[in-house]
């Protein structure tokens, strides 16, 4: 069965709340593979792949985020996998 993944943009209060953080322990404990990093306009940015259903729990956090967030909304283009290794927070 071929991995599901997605780009993902969130918007709203999510810097400075602990959102990649937050998204980081959740993917993992889910066993999506990708990572997190916070983008210059204050968006925070998303790259998330493995089973579909694990993939699709962690859209469905991402639309909400931690309790210390709020989220405005999130842009999804779904792709290919690109076979990453683990979960990890990009610093820019």
């Amino acid at each position: 069965m071929e991995d599901a993944a997605v780009h993902a943009w969130v918007s709203g209060l999510v810097q400075g709340v602990a959102f990649r953080y937050h998204t980081r322990v959740f993917a993992r404990e889910l066993g999506v593979r990708g990572w997190v990093k916070n983008l210059p306009d204050g968006r925070v940015e998303v790259w998330a792949e493995g089973a579909r259903a694990d993939v699709e729990r962690l859209v469905a956090w991402l639309r909400h985020g931690p309790p210390s967030a709020q989220v405005s909304g999130v842009e999804l283009e779904r792709t290919r996998a690109q076979g990453h290794a683990g979960f990890h927070v990009q610093r820019v």
